[in-house]
């Protein structure tokens, strides 16, 4: 028999990915261009030109051994050092090559930092709606996940109901600017009361409670939107980022952990986060990859690709009656589910072969999540479909 924490996860399923798989399932069935597939968060635009330059130049000017090679399980030390000096450059902060873990994607830098941090029965606090990973994340590492309420309509995280949320036992929080699922920006007065939160819990309870910011979204951000950057606000702070979004290259798996230099115990979690890569079986993120992505600090996708699909996606579906939060960041649509229940609205979707992920999967229900980083020919063909899935439900502009 296998363990009954993997009987769990097999028996349950992950609703993002089964409405993939569904996907798959119909475009055979009826052809890819007739399914309206807006489950899971795989950019459909290109990486950078940069990226492919800064592939076959690696290839080129190193050899084999230093290419595919082991290394430090932090990784190469001058990647890290350029990572460190690009941050510096761009937020104004001290990080040196020993802040900074190469990762398995921004889900590498989590576990590897909830590794380190988390003794069994400790809580981690985090924001609903929230990707649903977390809660395995953490439960890898026998901690408990704590959930604050979805602070609706704004969806910014309520500071109140997190130092009611803090206890003794807890060790960390996680949040996630720019959002998935709702595309909320996460304001610097936001992020001030919940360092301000977390400071007097520190203080009260005498002992460091650490903030991880979840950051693979972070260049995906519209309208002039501002992003702070968390450990100008908050010394105990680890960000977990990744290039998955900002690059297009989800596939990759590759990211990294940057830990304060003012957090608490920083050289010890850098060693001990290090170990973790380690242990966890990551052993060190891939390794042509880190040499490439550190020509590419500079480099991001064509976010005016994706702000015209969020665009063309608000305005389509707003005409339609539906309500949705408009998004300041990511590539996700938060659309409220009529009538209230997400998932029956999600079959009723399906059957216009548009799939979109309810929000119950986000411990937030009653909404929907449509995911835009896919063609903007997929999102105006879908609009029939949605047309009649409006008039399923009766919705009037």
């Amino acid at each position: 028999m296998i363990s009954s924490k993997m009987l769990k996860l097999t028996q349950s399923g992950g609703a993002i990915r089964a409405m993939f798989e569904e996907g798959n399932r119909l475009a055979a069935e009826f052809g890819r261009e007739n399914v309206f597939d807006f489950s899971l968060g795989n950019p459909n635009f290109p990486p950078p030109d940069a990226v492919k330059t800064a592939i076959t130049d690696v290839l080129s000017e190193y050899s084999p051994n230093e290419i595919h090679g082991y290394m430090s399980n932090a990784g190469f030390v001058p990647v890290r050092a350029a990572v460190a000096e690009f941050l510096n450059k761009k937020h104004g902060t001290c990080f040196g090559a020993d802040n900074i873990i190469m990762t398995v994607g921004a889900a590498g830098g989590l576990n590897a930092a909830l590794k380190t941090l988390l003794d069994p029965g400790d809580e981690v606090i985090t924001f609903a709606p929230y990707f649903v990973e977390y809660g395995n994340y953490v439960d890898n590492y026998d901690g408990r996940l704590v959930v604050v309420p979805p602070n609706i309509p704004s969806f910014q995280p309520d500071a109140r109901a997190l130092a009611a949320a803090v206890t003794r036992k807890t060790k960390a929080v996680i949040i996630n600017s720019p959002n998935n699922p709702t595309g909320a920006v996460y304001t610097e007065a936001s992020i001030k009361d919940i360092a301000a939160v977390l400071e007097q819990k520190q203080k009260e309870y005498g002992a460091p409670i650490y903030l991880l910011s979840d950051e693979p979204y972070r260049e995906l951000a519209y309208d002039g939107a501002a992003v702070p950057y968390i450990t100008k606000y908050y010394g105990n702070t680890l960000v977990c980022y990744s290039w998955s979004k900002s690059l297009s290259l989800p596939g990759e798996r590759i990211g990294y952990l940057a830990v304060s230099p003012e957090a608490e115990d920083a050289a010890l979690i850098f060693d001990a986060a290090s170990i973790a890569t380690r242990v966890i079986g990551f052993v060190n993120a891939p390794s042509l990859m880190q040499l490439a992505v550190a020509r590419c600090l500079d480099e991001k996708v064509d976010v005016a690709a994706y702000d015209a699909n969020r665009r063309a996606l608000y305005d389509g579906l707003t005409a339609r009656g539906f309500k949705c939060a408009f998004p300041e960041g990511a590539f996700y649509m938060w659309v409220q589910a009529p009538g209230g229940d997400d998932r029956a609205f999600a079959a009723a979707a399906k059957k216009y072969n548009i799939l979109v992920v309810p929000g119950t999967s986000f411990a937030c229900p009653g909404y929907v999540r449509i995911a835009y980083c896919i063609d903007k020919a997929t999102v105006e063909r879908s609009m029939d479909g949605f047309s009649k899935l409006a008039a399923e439900y009766g919705l009037t502009v």
